[in-house]
């Protein structure tokens, strides 16, 4: 890489991170948000919290940094025309595609590394942290029973605890259990203990009492003392198994979903564009990179800037934006919509290089001068 090619690329580099940076920082704290209520709420652990947000780091890397670095070539650029630098670099003869291969070497590097961020990092990432949240709704072994407080262990199930000891005993205890419709379970108990089984975490009761009331019309009630009565706490039915999302999947597992016989036309679908958008969603940085520049360096030189170029840019950004999540959203319905995803990525990439390569208003220009000048 030349000297010039690395200072442009330097700038680039530098303007990159801090947009990223900041993208990041403003996201993770809008998506904390929706982990707050398990801190709140279930008693989640601050590390746990601190490692859910993290793990939504990669993803939202990826979806950012496209747009990051395309702010961030679009304002090089702009400064390099605004300090006549880029006037003297045209003036030495250095070509539109030439001044071009900074964006283009610093794009494909970040689509290189989002391809590896969008294959291996994203779906470790997915499968653990659709893990911790499954647990953190629907396991209490992360748990900690408050002294004296109701606690909400599951939906329509409540638990007060008079005291917890850190080692899971717990005394005078009362347990409101409606989960089943057709019935209301009220549990009171001198002491237990919170034991962990492998189907998930149980109550044991010691010395208690299980009142029973059905819902239907009869309305019977019934009682039972006990010596020793067990709760579970875990889900609810049969599935309690955490279902596999599509990010948690390959991409050899998403592109060969067709030959899953288990799976509905529907979730091949979806699997497959998945797919097609893990390898499409990094390539859009180079594309990004290039319609940023493409109009600042062909275009003729403003002395009142280069807004219409820079509103052209951004419009056309958000247009091959908008159809690509356009495109992914009628491909989930209908497979034989899928080339049109790989054509709002090549479609731009040639139009981008047409226009460095052969596009010259100013020799244009020159050439119809000289026409006038001989019609004359």
């Amino acid at each position: 890489m030349k000297k010039l090619d690395k200072y442009i690329a330097k700038q680039i580099i530098i303007g990159f991170l801090i947009v990223t940076f900041s993208l990041l920082s403003i996201v993770w704290l809008t998506q904390s948000l929706n982990f707050v209520e398990l801190v709140t709420s279930k008693g989640l652990p601050i590390f746990m919290f601190v490692e859910m947000t993290s793990l939504l780091m990669p993803r939202i890397f990826v979806i950012m940094a496209p747009i990051a670095l395309f702010v961030s070539v679009l304002f090089v650029y702009n400064r390099l025309i605004a300090d006549r630098e880029l006037m003297v670099m045209k003036a030495a003869g250095i070509s539109p595609l030439n001044l071009a291969k900074a964006a283009i070497f610093v794009g494909s590097f970040i689509s290189v590394f989002n391809l590896y961020v969008n294959n291996i990092v994203i779906p470790v990432a997915e499968q653990k942290l659709a893990q911790l949240q499954w647990q953190a709704q629907n396991d209490m072994s992360h748990m900690m029973f408050k002294e004296g407080e109701f606690t909400t262990v599951e939906y329509q199930m409540t638990v007060f605890v008079s005291k917890y000891d850190k080692n899971g005993s717990v005394y005078g205890i009362l347990v409101n259990d409606e989960r089943d419709r057709s019935k209301k379970v009220t549990l009171s108990s001198e002491r237990g203990r919170v034991i962990y089984t492998p189907s998930g975490p149980r109550l044991i009761l010691v010395n208690g009492v299980r009142n029973e009331l059905t819902r239907d019309s009869k309305k019977q009630f019934s009682s039972l003392a006990f010596d020793r009565y067990s709760v579970d706490f875990g889900v609810s039915g049969k599935n309690k198994e955490k279902e596999t999302g599509a990010r948690e999947l390959t991409l050899k597992e998403l592109l060969f979903s067709f030959k899953n016989k288990a799976l509905t036309q529907i979730q091949i679908n979806r699997y497959m564009t998945e797919g097609f958008k893990r390898i499409l969603i990094p390539l859009y940085n180079i594309i990004f990179a290039l319609i940023a520049c493409t109009g600042l360096l062909v275009g003729n030189f403003n002395r009142r800037g280069q807004g219409k170029i820079i509103t052209v840019a951004i419009m056309s950004m958000v247009c091959v934006q908008s159809l690509d999540l356009a495109f992914a959203s009628m491909t989930v319905k209908h497979l034989y919509f899928c080339p049109l995803m790989f054509l709002n990525f090549l479609l731009p990439l040639f139009t981008c290089f047409y226009f460095l390569l052969f596009y010259n208003p100013a020799r244009k220009k020159k050439h119809k001068d000289i026409k006038d000048l001989m019609n004359v």
